[in-house]
């Protein structure tokens, strides 16, 4: 049984972008992320959400793309308790990341903000 998420990618659109960014990794990480909270301490997913010596964090979402949800984004932002700076740039209307609609825009704003944030 396979899952699917709607995204609005035809049948050819959605092999290229898997041939393309698909990258092969270990089941480790899908077994790590499953019984994390069934091992004490601390797994290769813990977040310290407090750290204060983290570089800066922005979070993109297209306001269309259904597997980064820009209100899950924005969740998980609010987690983040340290004084380093932590932001959430939405675009509405625009579709998931792997589409390339729009991506300069995108770029250009993500280095910006790169910019402004360096320490």
């Amino acid at each position: 049984m396979a899952l699917r998420v709607h995204q609005p990618f035809t049948e050819e659109e959605s092999r290229a972008t898997y041939e393309r960014y698909h990258i092969p990794a270990s089941v480790r990480v899908l077994w790590g992320s499953a019984l994390a909270t069934l091992e004490p301490g601390h797994q290769d997913t813990f977040v310290n959400y407090d750290n204060d010596d983290r570089a800066p964090l922005l979070s993109i979402s297209g306001g269309e793309d259904h597997l980064k949800v820009p209100s899950v984004q924005r969740s998980n932002a609010k987690h983040y308790k340290s004084n380093t700076v932590t932001e959430v740039n939405e675009y509405p209307g625009y579709p998931p990341a792997a589409r390339p609609e729009g991506w300069e825009q995108v770029a250009d704003d993500a280095l910006a903000w790169a910019l402004e944030h360096v320490r």
